[in-house]
């Protein structure tokens, strides 16, 4: 087994799970999901689409008619990834149809691919289906392809990806995700509420609830309130805790009113566990990002949060090497770090992308500079990271089961966890009779630099 690495890109979804069988004669559809989270629940909708109109789902290339591919826009070497991916595809099947954040780029894409069927932008669901009809006629047999009641889904049975809302008001400099997902659009509260209850019904033990920025939930419709749900984050996280299943918040932006949330966490009515860009920390440097210039008042924030529940891990992402970044700024940078003794952390260097505002800043920052700066602040975080684990030592806590290999050793999650970005907790032996999806209690008896391991007390906690 292996600890999580630090250079694990915090930008990407677990990696898609297929498991139909197609029938004999089934026309079948491969899928690439590559990217986020919410790109994952796009392939998700598009394949639940696919599976009622009769298509058979592929887990690999060779065995489909056609292969839709679900591209990542967000940095110049995600669109590389994405580009590699359409190509692969193209060679080892031939039939290929493009979607997702890349999409809104259709000539970029016929540039270097010419041969795709077609290309749409992101969550252009009919479009997709029409140019899979297109190139693979539907051939359903209504007496065996049934819509499954939870649709069709690409994480494990017991924790699945909750959208709440697409797109996103914010005018950050080196981002280009609003230019290709629009501006927020938030679904209404009794529809992800109705969502929820299916997938937790189904056997979902655990909610990540997902969107380009989560705290802005429902300003777009004005929190509007239907069918007994009110469209706020408060409010909805309060519904959702209701349900039974853990709850974990990804993507909240550090508005005032997300102090409401942190009693709910205190009560133990969603995850103590906060997703929160905050990116720097430095007023010019987080100026010339076109972001919120607060880093000090977020400290005492912070301090706040954790006098309310001291549970609370906090997980954040940042960047550095952004243009204009000078030595003093980036060691402001690693002071606030220290300060804020963050539980989990992801880093990028910065990169240029085409059409991102940050592109023409002067002053950009030379690539050596970028790494090493990358390397000393990634050391700080798991410095920080190392202590927290080791505090851990002797606790009684509850994790949920993920896997259990050939040898009986379990990869657990705590909640402090989400599952790929963040670490691990393994239990090397007493597994027999559990199953995945089981949350257990353990008692910590190793901990690493980011990961933990730990023996069963005998006890299923749900």
């Amino acid at each position: 087994m292996s600890q999580n690495p630090p250079s694990l890109r915090p930008d990407l979804a677990p990696r898609a799970k297929l498991t139909d069988i197609p029938r004999k004669g089934q026309p079948t559809i491969g899928m690439v999901s590559l990217g986020c989270p919410k790109a994952l629940v796009d392939s998700e909708r598009i394949l639940t689409r696919l599976r009622a109109e009769g298509y058979g789902i592929s887990p690999d290339y060779t065995g489909a008619d056609a292969v839709i591919v679900n591209t990542c826009g967000f940095l110049d070497s995600a669109k590389a990834e994405s580009l590699d991916a359409i190509g692969e595809a193209l060679t080892e099947n031939g039939r290929v149809i493009v979607t997702g954040c890349l999409g809104a780029e259709p000539d970029y894409i016929r540039e270097h691919h010419p041969r795709i069927l077609a290309v749409t932008g992101p969550h252009q669901y009919e479009q997709v289906l029409d140019a899979v009809h297109a190139a693979v006629p539907p051939s359903p047999d209504p007496f065996i392809d049934l819509l499954p009641a939870s649709g069709v889904s690409l994480t494990p049975r017991h924790y699945s990806y909750l959208k709440i809302s697409e797109g996103c008001n914010h005018k950050c400099k080196f981002c280009i995700i609003p230019d290709m997902r629009g501006r927020l659009a938030s679904r209404p509260a009794h529809a992800v509420m109705r969502e929820a209850e299916k997938l937790v019904g189904n056997g979902v033990k655990e909610l990540l609830v997902i969107s380009q920025d989560t705290s802005a939930y429902g300003v777009d419709i004005k929190h509007a309130e239907a069918n007994g749900h009110r469209a706020h984050i408060t409010d909805l996280a309060r519904d959702l805790g209701s349900l039974g299943a853990w709850v974990r918040l990804h993507y909240v932006y550090p508005y005032p009113h997300v102090r409401n949330l942190i009693p709910l966490m205190a009560e133990g009515l969603v995850l103590p566990y906060l997703d929160i860009p905050f990116q720097h920390a430095h007023p010019e440097t987080l100026r010339r990002m076109a972001r919120p210039a607060a880093a000090a008042r977020t400290l005492d924030e912070i301090a706040a949060w954790r006098s309310v529940c001291p549970e609370l891990t906090l997980r954040s992402t940042f960047i550095v090497g952004y243009p204009g970044e000078t030595e003093a700024e980036f060691q402001t940078l690693l002071d606030w770090l220290d300060e804020a003794q963050l539980d989990r952390v992801g880093c990028f260097q910065y990169e240029n992308v085409a059409g991102a505002r940050s592109n023409d800043l002067p002053d950009h920052v030379p690539d050596e500079i970028k790494q090493d700066r990358w390397d000393r602040f990634m050391a700080k975080a798991q410095g920080i990271s190392e202590a927290k684990l080791a505090a851990k030592i002797g606790q009684r806590i509850d994790v949920i089961i993920d896997d259990i290999d050939s040898d009986g050793i379990a990869t657990c999650r705590t909640k402090a966890d989400a599952p790929e970005i963040d670490g691990n907790l393994f239990v090397d032996e007493g597994t027999e009779g559990l199953s995945v999806g089981d949350i257990v209690s353990v008692e910590v008896d190793e901990a690493g630099e980011y990961d933990l391991w730990g023996c069963l007390n005998g006890n299923v906690a749900s």
